[in-house]
Formats: C-alpha cells, sequence, structure tokens
C-alpha cells in the first residue's frame, strides 16, 4: 500500500519485508533482521504524527527498482548516506535526535539493506545520481548531505554533479581522500575475492568470522572498537545477491593497491559550501590522516577528531556527534553555488597545457590571468577561444588544489 507521501509500505506493524523470489527465504529472513533492528530504538510518539514519523522501512520504486528509506522528524532536510555494506540502520543512534530539528531522510543504497540488488552500476556517481532522483520523487529541493565512509564519497560526488542542490556536506570518516584503505577491503577487492565471500554461505565460516571479529574486540585492537558494527556488516552479506552487489560496490572504488578514486582534485569546488569532517582517531578502515589532508584541501572546512572513536564515531559518541552537528547548523548559513558560480570556479582552475607551474598552484581565492579584451579566454599562441570554451587537451590533467603533503601521499600510493 501507499503512505500519505505517496511511498510504498508492507509488513505489519510498519515494518516492511522483502518479498520471496529472487532472494528466496534467506532475503526474506534479512529481511526480518533489518526491520527489526531499525524498529527497535524506534522513537516513541503517539497520533498521526507520530504514525508517520516512526522508524518503520518505506519503500519507492525508481527506475524500477525497490528503494528502501527511513523518514522521520519535520525542519530543514538532512540525507544521511552510510557506508560499504551498511544500510541506513547505522544511523539509529543519532536520527532520534536529529529528527527533532530536521526533516531526515535515510536511504539503504542500491544494492544494500533493504533495497534491490540488481546487476547494475554501484558506482559513486551512480548512487549520488541515485540521491538526487529520491529526493526530487519525495520533493526535496535542497539539503545537508551526511555522509559516512563509501557514504561520504557519494556525498562529496552529489554536492560535485548537483552544486546548486547542497546546503552543506558532513564527511565521517570517508572514503575518497587516499588510497590506504583497510588490508580486509583490499583482500575483498582483489581476483578471488568472490571465492572468499562465497565462504560466508557456510555456517561454520559464518560462526569463525564472528569468532574472530569477537576476539577482536576483547584484544582492544582499533578494529576491535567497532566489532559490533563489523558483525552487522558481515551478517548482511549471507546472500549470493548482497556478496555480489558488495563487490560491484568495492571494485568501483577500491582495487588491490587501496582506494582508487580521490576527491583532493576537486575540493576547490568546495569553496563557499559549509563542510565538517569527523572522524575516529583510532580508525582501523580509513586513518585519520585522511581527515587532516582533507580538511587542508577544503576551504572553511571545519574538523572534529573523535579521540576514542574507531571508523564509527556516531556510534562511539553519539551525543557528541549530534551536538557537533547541531553547532555546525546553528553557526552556518546554506551554501550551494548556482550554476553561474560553479562554471565561474570550474573555469578558474581550467588551465592550458603551457600554463607556468606557479599557476597551477595558485590558490582557488587568488585570481588568475584575465582573458584579452575580446572576452574569450587566451588560446594556443595568444589566440582568443570563444567565451564559454574550455580547452583541455586529452591527456592533460592538472592537480591545482594538492598541497605537498597531498602530493605525497598520491606518489606513495
Amino acid at each position: 500500500m501507499r503512505t500519505a507521501d505517496g511511498d510504498e509500505t508492507t509488513g505489519a506493524g510498519g515494518a516492511s519485508l522483502p518479498v520471496a523470489g529472487a532472494g528466496g527465504d534467506r532475503a526474506v529472513e534479512a529481511g526480518r533482521r533489518q526491520a527489526a533492528a531499525v524498529r527497535a530504538p524506534g522513537v516513541k510518539a503517539t497520533g498521526a504524527a507520530g504514525r508517520k514519523d516512526r522508524l518503520s522501512p518505506r519503500f519507492l520504486t525508481v527506475h524500477g527498482h525497490r528503494r528502501a528509506y527511513l523518514r522521520a522528524g519535520r525542519g530543514s532536510p538532512v540525507l544521511l548516506i552510510h557506508g560499504i555494506g551498511d544500510s541506513s540502520a547505522t544511523w539509529l543512534p543519532v536520527l532520534p535526535g536529529l529528527a527533532h530539528r530536521h526533516t531526515v531522510i535515510a536511504p539503504d543504497l542500491l544494492g544494500h539493506g533493504l533495497s534491490d540488488k540488481p546487476r547494475g552500476d554501484y558506482s559513486v556517481g551512480g548512487f549520488a545520481c541515485g540521491m538526487r532522483d529520491l529526493l526530487t520523487v519525495l520533493g526535496i529541493e535542497r539539503v545537508t548531505v551526511v555522509g559516512h565512509s563509501l557514504g561520504g564519497g557519494v556525498a562529496m560526488q552529489f554536492a560535485y554533479q548537483f552544486p546548486e542542490r547542497c546546503e552543506r556536506l558532513v564527511l565521517v570518516g570517508t572514503g575518497g581522500v587516499g588510497p590506504q584503505v583497510s588490508p580486509l577491503l583490499r583482500l575483498a577487492a582483489s581476483p578471488g575475492g568472490e571465492a572468499l565471500l562465497s565462504l560466508l554461505r557456510l555456517p561454520a565460516a559464518r560462526l569463525a568470522g564472528h569468532g574472530a571479529i569477537s576476539a577482536l574486540g576483547l584484544l582492544g585492537t582499533d578494529l576491535g572498537r567497532d566489532s559490533d558494527e563489523v558483525a552487522r556488516v558481515f551478517g548482511g552479506l549471507a546472500t549470493g545477491q548482497a556478496r555480489a552487489a558488495f563487490l560491484r560496490t568495492l571494485r568501483s572504488a577500491v582495487d588491490a593497491r587501496g582506494q582508487a578514486i580521490t576527491m583532493l582534485d576537486r575540493c576547490y569546488l568546495a569553496e563557499g559550501m559549509p563542510t565538517l569532517i569527523m572522524w575516529g582517531a583510532h580508525d582501523a578502515v580509513i586513518p585519520v590522516e585522511h581527515a587532516r589532508i582533507a580538511h587542508e584541501a577544503m576551504p572553511g572546512s571545519r574538523l572534529e577528531i573523535f579521540p576514542e572513536a574507531g571508523h564509527f564515531p556516531h556510534h562511539t559518541d553519539p551525543d557528541r556527534f549530534q551536538a557537533v552537528l547541531a553547532d555546525f547548523f546553528a553557526t552556518t548559513r546554506p551554501g550551494g553555488h548556482t550554476v553561474r558560480e560553479w562554471r565561474a570556479l570550474l573555469r578558474s582552475r581550467a588551465l592550458p597545457p603551457d600554463a607556468p607551474a606557479e599557476e597551477a598552484a595558485r590558490p582557488a581565492s587568488e585570481p588568475r590571468a584575465r582573458p584579452d579584451d575580446s572576452g574569450g579566454q587566451p588560446g594556443p599562441a595568444g589566440r582568443a577561444e570563444p567565451a564559454g570554451h574550455l580547452e583541455q587537451p586529452a591527456g592533460v590533467e592538472r592537480d591545482a588544489g594538492r598541497t605537498d603533503r597531498t602530493g605525497r601521499l598520491f606518489k606513495a600510493g
């Protein structure tokens, strides 16, 4: 059936479960576990408003694929994007608090949680387009985007592709900064990763995996700080569809050498966008050094390090997480470039191949060489190109915004 907002919901008590079919009984059981996790810490409320805001999965079909999401609260919209192999359930420690002042949308990315898991596009660009389409269907034009891990990369891509729809950017232990990433993810992304993950279909292998995760927690390792979260993600890969979607997502961003994509070459486009970076000091998935690199590369950004947290600071200290977010909202005004402003900012870094090195290293805030009196950009041999023309020859890529430290990072990678 459909709710008053036009979205679909099924199941007793407002909890929606996937139907049996391609995923079989195991998919149904996975759906029950996910729905139970979503319901457990639900917001207690009564009346029509309470029924509408309770934390039960909702569903929309977009481009033929069913997408699950949570929605709660009233106020300025906030989009919460989870990490790889995870789901909207990761935001449950902070979502009810955020819903006091905001309309909170927390989707399950395609291939994750209760959303469909087709053989499709699992790139960060594809996910960003999916977020744009979901918000459009829901009638939400502009949002503050909060992304964790892979979701941080999706959030940055969303701000890059749709700057007019992004008011603020919050990055939590985000991917897409440097090549360094957990060896476990590099191993899974390597050839043969399918065989390794296929062991998860065996009860004995799952039991051994859970035992190893528990041991890491007892030993007090950095990864062990997130043992509950790792076990939850681990448990979500029980079906073949989930494992296939996980691998497609992982390999779109990571290979045997580490993370293969970076946002550092486009950080200057975040100029004027209120940006908050949060990270755990003991992050064993993506090192905390990436937080400082991103902060240095993004003009005007704020940096908050959680000293006792690993990769999930919103789980380790949800109260502080919410307090930092509340202060960020209270002390910033919504940003976002118009198409004209974004075009001008992009053109400010589009350099001809013979530009001097000092021009490429100049900060975005400093003026570039002016076009000639004809109103065009200087072309080769002093020839003026028509206004609006961007000359960027094939094979030539300028990394104008990267500092010495970030340059060393990628040379080392």
